[in-house]
C-alpha cells in the first residue's frame, strides 16, 4: 500500500505573517508595523502644517467684514458671504484688482513661455554641441542657480533705470525670462533623453539645426513642462522686483496690489477684501497645475528609445 504525498498548507497564523519584501541585498526584509505608522503620522504632521494656512484662507473669504477678527479663525462665520466678497473685490477702487490679474498672467504666462523655450535651446546646446569653454558655461549657469534672486534686485534696477525703461512693462518682463534653474534642467534632460543616432539621422537627412530641435523638443517635453510651471509660479509670486520697478498702479502684478491694499490698514479696503483677493490669486496657480498634470505624466515616457 503506497501513501501519496500531499503538499503541506498553509495554516491562518502564518497568512498574518508580516509579508516579506526583497532589500537592495537581496535579503528578504518584512515590512515592521510601527514604521509604517511612524511614516504616516510624520506625512500627516506635514501635510497639516502645509494645508492649514491655505484652510484658514478658504475660511477667511467666506465671512463677512465684522467677523474676520471674530469667532473661531479656523471655521466658518454665521454668514456665506464668499459671492459679496468677491463682488467687492472686482469692483472697489475702479476694478483694479482686475488688471492685476491680468498683468500677473501677460508677466508670468509670456514670462514663462519665453523663458521656457530660451532654457530648452541653451540646455540643449549645452548638451549636444561639443565647443571650447562647454564645462565653463555649464558651471557658470550652476552658480547663478545657487545666486539668490534679492541679490540682483538692486544691479537689475540700476540698469533700468540707465536705460530709461523702469516703471515699464518690460522692467519685470525682461528678467523674468532668465531662468539658470532651466537651463541646468533643459542640460541634464536633453543628455539623458536626446540620442545622439536621431540627431545624426536628421543631420544625413539634410535637416537643419533649428528643425532637428524641434524634433527633438517632443523628447523634451516632460523637461519643458516642469521648467514652465516652474517659472510660472516664481514670476506669479514675485514681490520685490515688481515692488522695485514699477510706480503706476496700472502696471504692477497682483502681490504688490494686494500688499498695498493691506498698508492701507483696512480701509478704504477691508481685511475681507484683501483676504479674498489673495484666494482668488491663487487660483490661477492651482490651475495651471491641475491642466498640465496629465500632459506631465504622459510625457515622462517620450524619452524612451526602440
Amino acid at each position: 500500500m503506497t501513501a501519496t504525498l500531499q503538499p503541506p498548507t498553509r495554516t491562518a497564523s502564518v497568512a498574518r505573517e508580516p509579508r516579506p519584501r526583497r532589500s537592495r541585498a537581496g535579503a528578504l526584509t518584512t515590512v515592521n508595523p510601527a514604521s509604517r505608522l511612524f511614516v504616516l503620522a510624520v506625512m500627516t504632521l506635514f501635510a497639516v502644517y502645509f494645508l492649514l494656512p491655505v484652510w484658514w484662507l478658504v475660511v477667511s473669504a467666506t465671512k463677512g467684514t465684522g467677523e474676520m477678527f471674530s469667532g473661531n479663525g479656523f471655521w466658518f462665520g454665521r454668514h456665506f458671504a464668499l459671492f459679496d466678497n468677491i463682488r467687492t473685490l472686482f469692483e472697489v477702487q475702479g476694478g483694479i484688482y482686475s488688471r492685476w490679474l491680468l498683468n500677473s498672467l501677460l508677466y508670468a504666462v509670456g514670462g514663462g513661455i519665453v523663458s521656457t523655450l530660451l532654457a530648452s535651446m541653451c540646455g540643449y546646446a549645452l548638451a549636444k554641441f561639443p565647443f571650447p569653454g562647454r564645462g565653463a558655461v555649464f558651471g557658470t549657469v550652476l552658480a547663478a542657480v545657487l545666486l539668490p534672486a534679492p541679490v540682483l534686485a538692486i544691479p537689475l534696477y540700476l540698469v533700468f533705470s540707465y536705460t530709461g525703461t523702469i516703471n515699464t512693462f518690460w522692467a519685470v518682463f525682461v528678467p523674468s525670462i532668465v531662468s539658470p534653474f532651466g537651463v541646468y534642467l533643459s542640460r541634464i534632460y536633453a543628455a539623458s533623453s536626446i540620442p545622439d543616432a536621431l540627431i545624426e539621422s536628421g543631420r544625413i537627412d539634410g535637416a537643419g539645426e533649428m528643425r532637428i530641435f524641434a524634433m527633438c523638443a517632443r523628447l523634451m517635453a516632460p523637461a519643458m513642462v516642469t521648467i514652465f510651471l516652474f517659472q510660472f509660479v516664481a514670476i506669479w509670486t514675485n514681490f520685490l522686483l515688481p515692488s522695485l520697478m514699477l510706480a503706476d498702479t496700472s502696471l504692477q502684478p497682483v502681490t504688490v496690489g494686494l500688499v498695498g491694499w493691506r498698508e492701507l490698514q483696512g480701509y478704504p479696503v477691508s481685511y475681507t477684501t484683501v483676504v479674498t483677493g489673495a484666494l482668488v490669486s491663487v487660483v490661477p496657480v492651482v490651475a495651471m497645475f491641475v491642466s498640465l498634470q496629465s500632459f506631465w505624466s504622459k510625457g515622462l515616457v517620450t524619452g524612451a528609445v526602440k
